[in-house]
């Protein structure tokens, strides 16, 4: 890997900074588009990446993936692999605006998987998604089941980009390798998913709101572990197609997650109850056992562990890199627009 270079989609955000440190860490070297997108605050994502600006092996360009001329102007192709992690995100937003993210997804998608064919890419690695399985009461999921019930317009543009890849393996021989995340938490977490929110709220002495009844569970991964299998899907090349689930395999209650962050925090909760939401799912639970037969996948971080590792990186306690924010204008100096 220490002479490939990677194109990263979404390199800003909170898995794939992730990544991108452990590949600059590898010695590759690494092309990252994002298009900073206000779904967020910006100035996060600035700070996601204030260390990779320094780096001589990375490059930033800040582009749209829906503008396929832009991507292809801009970039210069000779990529060992794509790693397609840019999306707009979140199920409950995706409710509101369904065609707005199948531009973003499908398109985007569809505009890199093109750009792929053409630089003869021989990798596309896609990130995919638990809420594929939807509703679908045959857990834990596995790959294999075809029983899929995607409630939300999101689950639905991340079935179709694996359905789309498998289109393009087989007219151009572009191995592409679905990995569907589960619940990812850890630093850098994005601040409207549940964790990061629960424990802002109990710093800030808001109440946390908590839709049904607590009892939902999810099968939360440490961000470390999903970057451990997207590093391991890039290196993986015995056939050209495959779907594999990435989690930790264990099921973790909405009401144990929140407790959990109480006790690392040391200090309880005010709890609000809400409705259950549309979109949402009772249960999500992987068969991770594809991963370990493909990749010697193995999840590391109990969740407990990463809670803790989170919650120092909340509180300013975690000195790892991009862990400090920088002011949005130094950022923006030291990384000007694409052209």
């Amino acid at each position: 890997m220490t002479t490939s270079r990677f194109l990263v989609t979404g390199g800003a955000g909170f898995i794939g900074s992730h990544l991108v440190d452990q590949l600059l860490v590898q010695g590759a070297a690494v092309t990252v588009v994002d298009n900073f997108e206000e779904f967020y605050d910006p100035a996060r994502k600035w700070r996601n990446i204030e260390a990779h600006l320094r780096h001589p092996a990375y490059e930033l360009v800040q582009t749209d993936i829906r503008d396929l001329a832009a991507m292809r102007k801009t970039l210069g192709g000779g990529y060992a692999a794509v790693i397609h992690l840019a999306a707009k995100a979140g199920v409950r937003h995706s409710i509101a605006d369904p065609p707005g993210y199948r531009k973003t997804n499908e398109q985007g998608t569809y505009n890199l998987l093109e750009l792929a064919r053409q630089w003869g890419v021989p990798q596309f690695i896609f990130a995919s998604s638990s809420s594929v399985y939807g509703t679908n009461r045959n857990v834990p999921w596995r790959e294999t089941d075809l029983q899929l019930s995607p409630a939300s317009p999101y689950a639905w543009t991340k079935l179709r980009g694996e359905l789309l890849g498998r289109t393009y393996q087989r007219l151009y021989g572009i191995r592409f390798i679905a990995l569907r995340f589960f619940t990812v938490y850890g630093p850098r977490q994005r601040p409207d998913l549940a964790i990061h929110k629960f424990a802002e709220c109990i710093l800030t002495g808001r109440p946390a709101e908590i839709y049904g009844d607590g009892t939902a569970t999810r099968d939360y991964t440490y961000v470390a572990d999903i970057v451990t299998g997207i590093l391991q899907a890039i290196g993986y090349t015995q056939t050209g197609y495959e779907i594999v689930n990435l989690g930790s395999g264990r099921p973790i209650s909405v009401l144990e997650m929140l407790a959990a962050v109480e006790q690392v925090l040391g200090k309880k909760a005010a709890v609000r109850h809400l409705g259950d939401q549309p979109g949402d799912v009772p249960r999500t639970l992987s068969d991770i056992s594809k991963a370990a037969e493909l990749f010697g996948y193995k999840p590391a971080v109990p969740f407990w562990r990463g809670i803790a590792q989170f919650t120092d990186w909340l509180r300013g306690e975690d000195d790892a890199p991009g862990s400090r924010v920088p002011r949005f204008e130094e950022a923006s100096q030291r990384c000007p627009l694409a052209p």
